[in-house]
């Protein structure tokens, strides 16, 4: 994610032209940055079509979040996404990538995903961001982590992934803003994510390396989850080991 603060609202850097009212017809999915790419190589085979299709649209959320300067336009374009997650795959439109990619690997699962806009929606709406806005989002951006579980609706690696989830979803916003109190905010919000005890399974390894990276990325203070030459291999140990 790449966002930064502009008055209280968010904005995408690399992001040009006007905001849309909804999602562009047959869009392409977005690059992905280095740490997405890695912890995809780190899953098992049935993992990583839904982690990716996962990134991608929180991509697509960040896009639109950091795009809004209106905060009930960018609340409406955010529905689009909840609404098109709510009907029938059937019934949704036909032809965006990620939308498509969805309907193909998270059937069944679009709770988890609809909990994503509805964590992006926090930054939309609140007037600053404090702890319990920080919090509100990190659970709702990160709950997509459970729902690649054997299990998500139970079990001890639900929460051990929730939590892993919130902590990614932190860090990764914390080394987006350029603002130094909203910083501190997101990553004070990471630190104070308590994982679960228990070893995430070899397939969602690269889950594992996200939180990884993510808990470097909040020791070091809210940096970009790659940075520095210790970042590989905080990310080779998260990938073997996995707690």
């Amino acid at each position: 994610m790449v966002l930064r603060p502009v008055k209280g609202q968010f904005a995408c850097q690399g992001c040009k032209g006007t905001a849309r009212r909804g999602p562009v017809t047959a869009e392409a999915p977005d690059p992905l940055p280095p740490e997405a790419e890695l912890a995809l190589a780190w899953s098992g085979p049935m993992v990583r079509a839904p982690l990716s299709m996962a990134l991608q649209l929180d991509r697509r959320l960040a896009r639109i979040v950091g795009r809004t300067h209106e905060p009930m336009l960018g609340q409406m374009r955010l529905a689009w996404w909840r609404d098109a997650l709510g009907k029938p795959v059937g019934e949704r439109p036909r032809g965006d990538a990620v939308l498509d990619g969805i309907g193909l690997h998270w059937l069944g699962r679009e709770a988890f995903l609809t909990q994503m806009v509805d964590g992006w929606e926090v930054l939309v709406t609140a007037q600053s961001l404090g702890a319990t806005e920080a919090a509100a989002f990190g659970t709702g951006r990160g709950a997509f982590f459970a729902g690649l579980g054997d299990n998500p609706a139970g079990g001890v690696l639900g929460p051990r992934l929730a939590a892993a989830g919130r902590r990614w979803a932190l860090a990764d916003a914390a080394a987006g803003v350029s603002d130094p109190e909203e910083c501190a905010v997101l990553t004070k919000a990471g630190l104070a994510v308590a994982a679960p005890a228990g070893r995430i399974p070899r397939a969602l390894g690269g889950l594992a390396v996200l939180e990884a990276l993510a808990a470097r990325a909040l020791a070091r203070g809210g940096r970009p989850l790659m940075e520095g030459r210790g970042a590989s291999l905080a990310a080779l140990r998260a990938a073997i080991f996995r707690v």
